[in-house]
């Protein structure tokens, strides 16, 4: 859970990985038509070439090469010394007054080591001070991975994941950073394998009218099921499963999709009967002991890329636009709020949901794997795409927030012709 700041016949991946998917000439002329952005978007990934570079090797990735400094860090597992190389990438236009951005990576953290990723704004005021979006380790006994509370100040604030800016004080520009952490004098070798920023502007909408479509209708992907409420009650000191694990339930199914799943040696630890262990391994290693859940969005794509999956999360404008990535294959988790009789099929009202939106009806309408199910047999629901897209897309919502979760073998498809791109 996140507050929100019978089978169909299925396509085959290696099916959707060739031509023969066939779109109707309508569908067609839907997909090439740019829709009226209500949402100002933009997804960048980070270029390590350019930027000031202190003690990492630049260049595809970044990586520890030498100490810059050390510092003292004290958390509930103690105080420890650590060595560190940063990065702080150059100014990055946004093109529109963003309200808000969301940072998020791919790193590899060997035991030993950690990372810390910060951004500052330029707003019409001058440039804002550094706010802390995540301190990330994929092990929890070198620190303990948390987002930063108490970051308040008059240019914005960060609320768990995401850079909050102040009542007109939008940023127009802004830069990331990038610290990699070590024991003092090992050889451990943290990498930063990718970086990015969602920066957005979610206009003041309670409802939003649905998307034209097409592209995506009849095919539903073969994303495993997963129940998060099988697990109620399991593992109090990483939220107690239940309600409280849609995030990564949602992260585990895509992995299992891309058949990356931990093994059995690496659940092993898991001592409850329990059907799905992966389930309560993706809690423990997306838990965030600042927010005390497992619902960080870029907890859980950096979750999935410990695995070697490229994981970011961003915001889509549309149903529209999220067919575009159901047509090439790629499952997507959505973030929603809404009361029951909003959502026909649900049956329960949250403040905030993850859900892996797998395909579409022939008619258009969205199938999803819904962990909030009393089972994994009950994960499959169909939901109106009207009322679908109306309960996730609002700004009283999440804005269209997703995660978006894929190998490199299987690339992005193009994003939206004449907008700015948000993948």
């Amino acid at each position: 859970m996140r507050v929100p700041s019978v089978f169909l016949p299925v396509f085959l991946s290696a099916v959707l990985m060739t031509s023969a998917l066939t779109v109707t000439s309508a569908a067609a002329e839907a997909e090439s038509k740019s829709p009226p952005s209500a949402v100002d978007v933009l997804y960048e990934r980070a270029n390590f070439g350019p930027g000031t570079r202190e003690g990492v090797k630049g260049g595809h990735t970044l990586s520890f090469a030498a100490p810059a400094g050390t510092i003292s860090y004290t958390d509930a597992l103690g105080t420890k010394n650590w060595e560190y190389a940063r990065w702080t990438g150059p100014e990055r236009p946004i093109g529109f007054a963003a309200t808000e951005l969301v940072a998020s990576w791919n790193a590899d953290t060997p035991a030993g080591s950690w990372l810390q990723v910060e951004m500052r704004g330029h707003n019409a005021a001058g440039q804002t001070k550094w706010y802390v979006l995540g301190r990330w380790a994929y092990g929890d006994e070198d620190i303990r991975r948390t987002s930063l509370s108490g970051q308040r100040d008059a240019d914005g604030t960060v609320s768990v994941d995401t850079f909050v800016a102040a009542t007109g004080k939008a940023i127009t520009s802004y830069q990331l950073r990038a610290t990699l952490y070590r024991t003092p004098g090992s050889s451990v070798t943290p990498v930063v394998r990718a970086l990015g920023a969602m920066a957005s502007a979610v206009p003041d909408r309670p409802t939003v009218p649905v998307s034209p479509g097409g592209v995506a209708w009849g095919v539903e992907l073969p994303v495993p099921r997963r129940s998060q409420n099988v697990h109620e009650g399991h593992y109090p000191e990483w939220d107690g499963g239940g309600e409280a694990w849609c995030s990564p339930t949602s992260t585990t199914m895509v992995l299992g999709y891309w058949d990356k799943w931990p093994s059995e040696q690496d659940t092993s630890w898991v001592n409850l009967p329990d059907p799905n262990p992966e389930v309560d391994y993706a809690a423990r290693y997306t838990y965030d002991y600042a927010y005390q859940g497992a619902g960080n969005w870029p907890f859980n794509t950096a979750y999935a890329g410990r695995y070697g999956l490229e994981g970011f999360v961003t915001r889509l404008r549309s149903l529209t636009e999220l067919e575009r990535l159901i047509r090439a294959g790629i499952p997507v988790v959505t973030s929603q709020s809404f009361k029951a009789e909003e959502l026909p099929g649900a049956g329960y009202s949250t403040n905030g949901h993850l859900m892996v939106i797998v395909g579409f009806t022939a008619t258009g309408d969205v199938i999803a794997n819904d962990p909030a199910s009393p089972d994994n047999d009950a994960v499959r629901r169909v939901y109106p795409r009207a009322n679908f897209e109306n309960v996730w897309l609002r700004s009283t919502g999440s804005g269209g927030i997703v995660y978006v979760i894929h190998p490199k073998n299987r690339p992005l498809p193009p994003t939206t012709p004449g907008l700015p791109a948000n993948w």
